[in-house]
C-alpha cells in the first residue's frame, strides 16, 4: 500500500520559503472534500479512499512557495482550502496571473509534459492546504488503479480549460478597456 509519508522540499529560495510538510490539526475531512469534487464524481467511496493512499497532505503558510519557476513538475497539487497564486517575474516585479482556490488542480502542465514550470505557485494565506501527488505515485496508480488515473487526466484537461478561459476572459476584458470596442 502506498505511503502517506513524503520528505519536505530542500532549501529555501529568495524571500519565500519552500513549502514544508506540516501535519494539519483539525483540517478538512478529505474523504468528504474529494467526494464533492469533479475528479471523484464517478468514483466509489472505496476508490476515493484508494486515491487518498496515493496523496500527501501539505499545510502551507502565507508566502510559502509550493513550486518555483524553472522547477520540473514532479508533483501535481489539489487545493483543499486557502488560495494559491500563480505568479511570474522576480521578487520585486512579481505579477499575479490568477489565483486557485479549493477544489482546483495545479501544476498539471509541467507534471504531464515534464517541462520546467513557467509560473511560481505561492500560498496566499496561512493554513492553505493542498494534496500532493508525486510522479512516482502517479506511475504506480496508472498500473494499480488505471480507472482512477484516467479520472485524474480528465480532471487535468478540465482544469487547464478553466484556467485558459479565466485568463482569456481577463485578457479580453483588458483589451476591451485598453483599446475600446469596434474597428479602428
Amino acid at each position: 500500500m502506498p505511503s502517506h509519508a513524503s520528505t519536505p522540499p530542500a532549501g529555501a529560495g529568495g524571500e519565500h520559503n519552500k513549502a514544508e510538510l506540516i501535519p494539519p490539526e483539525g483540517g478538512v475531512n478529505l474523504r468528504q472534500f474529494l467526494a464533492h469534487q469533479h475528479l471523484c464524481q464517478s468514483l466509489t467511496a472505496s476508490e476515493i479512499n484508494t486515491l487518498l493512499d496515493y496523496l500527501a497532505r501539505m499545510t502551507l503558510r502565507k508566502d510559502d512557495i509550493l513550486s518555483d519557476i524553472g522547477d520540473v513538475g514532479d508533483d501535481l497539487y489539489f487545493v483543499v482550502q486557502g488560495e494559491i497564486s500563480l505568479t511570474f517575474g522576480d521578487g520585486a516585479q512579481e505579477k499575479e496571473i490568477v489565483r486557485a482556490g479549493a477544489g482546483e488542480m495545479l501544476g498539471e502542465m509541467s507534471f504531464f509534459d515534464k517541462q520546467p514550470r513557467s509560473v511560481r505557485l505561492v500560498a496566499k494565506m496561512d493554513g492553505t492546504e493542498v494534496l500532493k501527488l508525486t510522479r512516482a505515485m502517479y506511475k504506480r496508480m496508472k498500473v494499480e488503479h488505471p480507472y482512477i488515473a484516467i479520472n485524474l487526466v480528465e480532471q487535468a484537461i478540465i482544469s487547464l480549460d478553466h484556467l485558459f478561459r479565466r485568463v482569456s476572459g481577463d485578457f479580453a476584458q483588458f483589451s476591451h478597456y485598453f483599446y475600446g470596442s469596434g474597428i479602428r
